[in-house]
């Protein structure tokens, strides 16, 4: 599944648990955050991994230490440019779409993926 697919489906997952799109693909210098949301009072930084195939792990495997930085880095700098949202609760969450895109897909959501370092 490619990139804008994956994300299309993780929010309409994410929108029909009750979260709310602040922001999709949001780019800075130091990288990008596929969708920003609300759950209630809490900004939510979603990460969103897609793999096809499973032959070098799966899709949620992929979020190394390396990828959590620049995540985190984003995060930052969409804070500092969105005060209005900096005193909330915030937290990483990852969702993980593995399988061909003709096939059976299976979507994993997990909350609180990672804690900002």
């Amino acid at each position: 599944m490619r990139g804008a697919a994956a994300e299309a489906q993780a929010q309409r997952h994410l929108e029909a648990a009750g979260l709310r799109l602040i922001a999709r693909n949001w780019r800075c210098r130091g990288g990008e955050l596929d969708l920003v949301m609300r759950d209630r009072d809490t900004l939510v930084f979603v990460e969103v991994r897609s793999r096809a195939r499973s032959d070098y792990g799966s899709a949620l495997e992929t979020i190394d230490a390396r990828k959590q930085a620049r995540l985190t880095l984003a995060a930052r700098s969409f804070l500092n440019q969105h005060p209005e949202h900096a005193a909330r609760p915030a937290r990483f969450d990852v969702v993980a779409l593995d399988g061909a895109a003709d096939q059976p897909q299976t979507l994993d959501w997990l909350r609180a993926a990672f804690d900002a370092e």
